[in-house]
């Protein structure tokens, strides 16, 4: 498999996306290459002041490029992106994401692209994550977050993600509730319906700092990205 990035979603919000993003650029980094992260949209900053997440990504990429190609698309308000653009008297625009992301690749081996809420998150009136992940291309990494309802969100997702007809990565489990009930069981169970690779299991750390490639994470072989 050849291209020039990987596009992180999630089965939802809050599902543990900046920190699989933060590992894949470790992973790649290790391989020598030099990597750019992008979160196309971030919702939830003070004026002023970089997003956690993009703040997170910037940290980690060792490319170190515009802040507006990094996230062309930054609101205040935590809420749903279509609803924050809106209030903010604008309108997220795929062709200008798409711009940023040529951009990036231009000065990087590899992009490692992190989706805002879930895979059908709205980003417009009439296009969503989905869309945006289409018009870039990339190999999707889907980040399951292991809790309640998870089996559910994780097969509907990867439905919609192979009737897109998209490249396709692997999907990584997040321990996001350590009160899950049964989670061997529901592992075992994702394991069995989503389609391989798993690239890894990350146990419950919302605040670990990943400054190297953690030992849950490994990338396949057939995944491939050159140097320049």
């Amino acid at each position: 498999m050849s291209a020039r990035g990987l596009f992180v979603t999630g089965t939802d919000t809050g599902v543990g996306k900046t920190r699989v993003a933060v590992a894949l650029i470790r992973a790649l980094q290790a391989q020598g290459l030099r990597v750019a992260g992008m979160k196309p949209v971030s919702a939830g900053s003070a004026p002023g002041e970089l997003n956690e997440d993009v703040a997170a990504l910037h940290e980690a990429a060792d490319v170190k490029t515009d802040l507006h190609d990094l996230n062309p698309y930054a609101f205040t308000e935590a809420i749903a992106p279509h609803i924050a653009a809106e209030r903010a008297g604008t309108r997220i625009e795929l062709g200008v994401i798409a711009a940023a992301y040529a951009r990036l690749a231009a000065a990087a081996d590899v992009v490692v692209i992190e989706g805002a809420g879930g895979w059908r998150t709205p980003l417009n009136e009439r296009e969503d994550i989905a869309d945006l992940a289409q018009a870039l291309g990339l190999p999707v990494v889907l980040v399951v977050g292991l809790r309640l309802g998870c089996l559910n969100h994780a097969r509907l997702t990867v439905e919609s993600i192979s009737g897109r007809q998209l490249p396709w990565a692997g999907w990584i489990g997040n321990h996001i509730d350590p009160q899950m009930a049964r989670p061997v069981e529901n592992l075992a169970t994702l394991h069995g319906c989503l389609p391989g690779p798993c690239l890894g299991v990350s146990p419950h750390a919302p605040h670990e700092r990943l400054t190297r490639v953690p030992q849950w994470l490994t990338l396949p072989r057939d995944l491939v990205f050159s140097k320049k």
